[in-house]
């Protein structure tokens, strides 16, 4: 039986506890249930979800907060399913911030009672919609004191969706061109890390985000509502991050590239695809569609065309952890709903009533 280590329920730190006693420990565990997929009425808040073991490199966090994510909206309403369907109900959610409670017995890096905050990889079947969330080591890092929990949970998911297009795919320098498409929060966060990077970045916005995104550091901002982008803005990127997607924005953001450059965009095809067609069909078609679209903008532009994703980066999470503790990152959080509200926040983001970033706080 796997065993953990907790502080609670013994006045000596380190104590391993088996399953049983962690079970008398933490009891009552309240989660967000996603029975079926749907509209935001078929989430459910559940009381006594189980709790699971530990696996050595793992860490159970009591949540203080857990952000709201596009993506959490997209799988209440089907998208993954091709992976989901099998195994619910499941616990949706991705980032969180909360207090470690628990860690299993090969976990180094974090202590009982210490804070921190992190995210989920985008396949992950339990999520953070719940009283105590369990994350790998890699993927959490330590709250900085400067932030509150319901600030540092907005940040993750976001932040690292970013750094993987900027870091992983473009490789991006010092000195070099950045043109965001989009100043949601993955936009405005590529945003800052371009400019902490030492990039000169551009990035398309609409009406009231504009003076925010230059306040960050862009040195530019044009309103796609009522400013032309291939007339406002000059010369050629080194890196496109098309947090939009849409067949107009990656034709623009391909032919602001120069050679070598590389474009990114959040709108791969990949679960979709599988979701209509099943793995054996679905993925070796997203991957044929991909390769083809490499190589014709290879051939055409001689650019690098990328579908990006979330994923964990210990080396990303502690830079971002950085930035957040130096004010150089940070994400607005527009407004807060208690868990037992979970309906109405899913449902005033799938209205768009709420265009900035929601936070559940438990």
């Amino acid at each position: 039986m796997r065993v953990m280590r907790s502080l609670r329920g013994s006045s000596k730190a380190g104590l391993v506890f088996r399953l049983s006693s962690r079970r008398s420990i933490f009891t009552g565990c309240r989660a967000v249930m996603l029975p079926r997929f749907g509209g935001p009425e078929v989430l459910e808040l559940r009381e006594n979800v189980p709790v699971p073991n530990l696996n050595p490199n793992e860490v159970l966090v009591r949540a203080k907060a857990v952000s709201i994510n596009p993506l959490d909206c997209r799988i209440r309403a089907g998208y993954g399913r091709s992976v989901l369907q099998p195994h619910l109900p499941v616990i949706i959610g991705r980032d969180i911030s909360g207090e470690v409670a628990a860690i299993g017995n090969s976990v180094k890096s974090f202590k009982v009672g210490q804070e921190v905050f992190g995210a989920l990889h985008p396949t992950a079947l339990r999520g953070t919609y719940t009283d105590y969330g369990i994350l790998s080591e890699e993927e959490l890092t330590e709250k900085p004191s400067s932030v509150s929990h319901v600030e540092a949970s907005a940040i993750p998911f976001t932040a690292l969706t970013a750094w993987r297009a900027l870091k992983s795919n473009a490789r991006i320098i010092e000195g070099q061109r950045l043109l965001v498409f989009g100043g949601g929060a993955v936009g405005f966060a590529a945003i800052q890390l371009g400019v902490a990077f030492g990039c000169h970045v551009t990035a398309s916005c609409v009406g009231q985000t504009k003076d925010r995104i230059l306040a960050a550091g862009a040195e530019q901002a044009v309103d796609y509502l009522t400013e032309d982008i291939e007339v406002a803005v000059k010369g050629k990127f080194d890196a496109v991050l098309d947090t939009i997607g849409r067949p107009e924005t990656e034709r623009i953001g391909i032919n602001f590239l120069r050679k070598g450059g590389n474009y990114m965009t959040l709108q791969g095809e990949a679960a979709s695809l599988t979701d209509r067609y099943g793995f054996v069909i679905g993925l070796p078609l997203a991957t044929s569609l991909l390769a083809k679209k490499k190589i014709q903008y290879q051939y055409s532009h001689g650019i690098d065309y990328w579908w990006t994703y979330m994923r964990a980066d210990p080396e990303g999470l502690t830079e971002i952890q950085r930035l957040v503790g130096a004010g150089k990152l940070k994400i607005p959080v527009e407004k807060t709903f208690p868990i037992t509200e979970v309906v109405a926040a899913h449902e005033a983001k799938e209205k768009k009533l709420i265009p900035g970033k929601v936070v559940l706080e438990l």
